[in-house]
């Protein structure tokens, strides 16, 4: 027995599997912190929004801004961050995003107007790019056997689930007892604790080779989200035919084509086309964004309508919607469980059912609407998108080089914020469409948004289409065609790629 003991005590190969095993559970959940807290303040901002409009007197557009102006430049830098962390180190590039995210909470909480508001909110969509995708990378590099790692992305998904969970119910507690200020405080004690555990246990790692900069593609890039998403926005306001919004859509429209033709003149660029030879991959890119429309557009309509047309407080509304977010935080693991067992077409369809049933309930809502109907609309939707992360997730990193799993996952990761910046972006043009220029007064449905509620109706219906969306596109990417591009892109990107480990 004693000799046993030393044995175990001097590095035996049980006693090593067991200490790496541990680690990379650490690693994972100290990535997961990132996600929890990037979560927790998305759907935190939305049970706020009401109550940000009354202290700033905002219309919906200003409204829109306070949530877009954060996705918008996450979206925009989440590829520069993944091949960023890639060049210069993963646990570095972590670090960097943790620091500047919980600077950006603290400015968001001292905000003295909205438009300084809008800009910290920017600054917190800077540290928030560098957290997601270079998280997914570190876990990408630490789980390498490829069933471990679909149930590793499981649970780092969950992670987004729980905090969505918590972020309605947290912050409508804030809201209630302390004002909208004090959303951002939360983000600041975890950010310090993930910072500290970071710098303890998490390993450094980075690409064996570099990739050098893409300035011209990244500007690119972030000219081309910014002049989307602010047309959609401002339409409403300014007139669909103004000089000022299509010249925002002519420049959106120049800057996408600019884009491709200089992505694929380079050796090294920002966003490798050749990934989108994938089916797997591409489609995994057009289902987050339709998947990320769905949920951005159903949390600024929910809490809109929770709030101003059926008068709730911050708390009720915040528990009103946590069925939604519970279903959402409980089913990923058991997404990734059936990814890596069953491969990725059953969450897939399951995903599409959900979000388009809870969308289909949500068409007609009225003022009076009786809330079982609401709550079992919410759980639809929760399900379907507590099922969608795990496999658009995983087909992002399965079968790329792990040289440039960062990259990889970053094109997913921007893929998600784009659709949810457009979600948002959408629901309110169609909401202000709909009800004209609406400022909110005070709570209930008499006071502000009296016709919100009727006003939704359009938004629900697109919303609806992107859940069809997921469904459609969730088969056609599983077919074994569609298995056989990405089998033929992962050779032609590594050489090395054996066909058997192919997603």
């Amino acid at each position: 027995m004693m000799r046993s003991e030393v044995k175990d005590r001097s590095g035996s190969p049980d006693r090593t599997e067991e200490l790496g095993r541990r680690r990379r559970v650490g690693v994972l959940l100290i990535c997961s912190m990132s996600l929890f807290v990037v979560g927790l303040d998305v759907s935190a901002v939305n049970v706020a929004l009401p109550s940000i409009g009354r202290g700033f007197s905002a219309p919906v557009s200003g409204l829109q801004w306070a949530v877009d102006a954060y996705t918008l430049v996450l979206a925009s830098l989440l590829i520069l961050s993944g091949s960023t962390a890639d060049r210069f180190g993963r646990k570095r590039t972590f670090l960097a995003g943790l620091v500047i995210f919980a600077s950006g909470s603290l400015a968001c909480s001292l905000a003295p107007a909205l438009g300084a508001l809008v800009a910290f909110r920017i600054l917190q969509g800077v540290g928030a790019s560098m957290l997601s995708p270079v998280a997914l990378s570190i876990v990408t590099n630490t789980f390498t056997d490829a069933r471990e790692r679909a149930q590793a992305i499981g649970v780092w998904a969950a992670v987004y689930g729980v905090s969505m969970t918590l972020g309605p119910v947290i912050g409508g507690l804030l809201v209630t007892g302390l004002g909208w200020r004090s959303i951002f405080w939360i983000n600041i004690p975890i950010g310090l604790a993930a910072i500290v555990l970071t710098i303890l246990f998490v390993p450094e790692s980075r690409a064996a080779k570099a990739r050098r900069a893409d300035a011209a593609g990244q500007l690119l890039m972030i000219t081309l989200l910014a002049s989307l998403t602010f047309g959609i926005i401002e339409a409403p306001v300014r007139g669909w035919a103004s000089p000022l919004i299509t010249g925002a859509f002519a420049l959106a429209a120049t800057s996408l084509t600019g884009l491709l033709l200089w992505e694929r003149r380079r050796d090294e660029p920002l966003i490798d086309l050749r990934f989108f030879r994938s089916a797997p991959f591409a489609g995994a890119a057009a289902i987050a964004v339709a998947a990320f429309a769905c949920l951005g557009g159903f949390l600024f309509l929910s809490t809109l309508y929770l709030q101003e047309a059926r008068g709730l407080p911050p708390l009720r509304t915040g528990l009103a919607m946590l069925p939604m977010a519970a279903m959402a935080a409980v089913l990923p693991p058991v997404s990734g469980r059936i990814v890596g067992t069953r491969g990725a077409r059953i969450p897939l369809v399951i995903a599409g059912l959900g979000l388009t049933a809870g969308c289909a309930m949500l068409v007609p809502v009225t003022g009076t609407t009786p809330f079982w109907w609401l709550f079992t609309a919410y759980v639809l939707f929760g399900t379907g998108f507590g099922f969608v992360n795990a496999p658009i997730t995983n087909a992002a990193v399965s079968g790329m080089p792990r040289a440039q799993a960062g990259v990889a996952a970053a094109i997913t990761s921007a893929s998600r914020q784009v659709g949810q910046t457009l979600g948002v972006a959408v629901a309110g043009e169609l909401v202000t469409a709909s009800a004209g220029a609406l400022v909110p007064a005070g709570p209930g449905a008499a006071s502000g948004f009296r016709h919100l509620a009727a006003a939704s109706h359009a938004g629900w219906w697109v919303l609806l289409g992107c859940g069809m969306a997921v469904l459609v596109l969730g088969v056609v990417v599983t077919s074994a065609r569609a298995r056989a591009t990405a089998v033929r892109t992962a050779c032609e990107l590594n050489p090395e790629f054996l066909a058997g480990s192919a997603p």
